[in-house]
């Protein structure tokens, strides 16, 4: 194996992809295949969420923040000061303060899990009102099965849009491994190469949520991670290229 391509912007320490190159001596490229956009007002109105009929939002991410923060500009939507927030992890809760005053805000943060953020809502906040913030329209999520089974109040809006990036000039036949982390990955691969044929590359399936993207989409998977063992995608890379080298 010689190349190997990772579907996102190259890490800011690229210390454990350096030695897999100086271990195996592998190419690595990353690459991103779709960014994210904020929706326009346009498309946000034609949800017909009203966001101060709510009591309480969640956010999972930095660009639904800004999304949501710029938004609320936009249409002059004032957010008044009873508002809480409750965040997937703290990363998130301490981004929001790029648009709040933390201190005088309502402010709950999980532990990345959606689990975390249905405990940190409880019994003592379970009389608000929800707006649950999705990056895609889909009829249920992790969270907000678990808000169903707790007979939480909420609804989901859509603020941010995955957009594909042009990979035309990418020679994806020309890579041993492609690693994948999203459904719109996958969608990304599709709209850029509507008759891409598999052949011998190998997939690296990265989250939950991809593998069921690639599987439909008839893509095989070589390694599924991450894992107790492989929690990280250099790692996942290495157990892999090991082992091949070893059979």
């Amino acid at each position: 194996m010689n190349k190997i391509l990772i579907s996102q912007n190259a890490p800011h320490n690229a210390a454990p992809y350096s030695a897999l190159k100086e271990k195996f001596g592998v190419e690595i490229d990353f690459k991103p295949f779709f960014h994210i956009e904020p929706l326009t007002s346009r498309e946000f109105r034609a949800q017909r969420i009203n966001i101060l009929d709510y009591t309480a939002i969640i956010f999972s991410s930095r660009h639904a923040i800004d999304a949501f923060y710029g938004l609320c500009d936009e249409l002059r939507v004032k957010i008044p000061e009873t508002m809480k927030y409750f965040c997937t992890s703290e990363a998130v809760a301490v981004y929001l303060q790029k648009h709040i005053v933390f201190r005088k805000r309502k402010i709950f943060f999980g532990t990345g899990t959606p689990q975390s953020v249905v405990d940190q809502i409880g019994p003592k906040h379970k009389g608000e009102k929800f707006l649950v913030t999705q990056s895609e329209s889909s009829n249920s999520s992790p969270l907000t099965d678990l808000m169903d089974e707790r007979g939480l109040d909420y609804s989901t809006a859509v603020f941010v849009k995955p957009v594909s990036e042009d990979l035309s000039q990418e020679n994806l036949s020309g890579y041993d491994m492609i690693v994948l982390f999203s459904p719109f990955d996958v969608k990304s691969l599709k709209e850029n190469y509507p008759d891409f044929r598999q052949g011998d590359i190998k997939f690296l399936a990265y989250g939950k949520s991809i593998v069921n993207a690639m599987e439909n989409a008839g893509l095989e998977i070589a390694m599924k991670a991450p894992s107790p063992e492989v929690p990280s995608v250099a790692k996942a890379i290495e157990v892999y290229l090991e082992s091949n080298r070893q059979a």
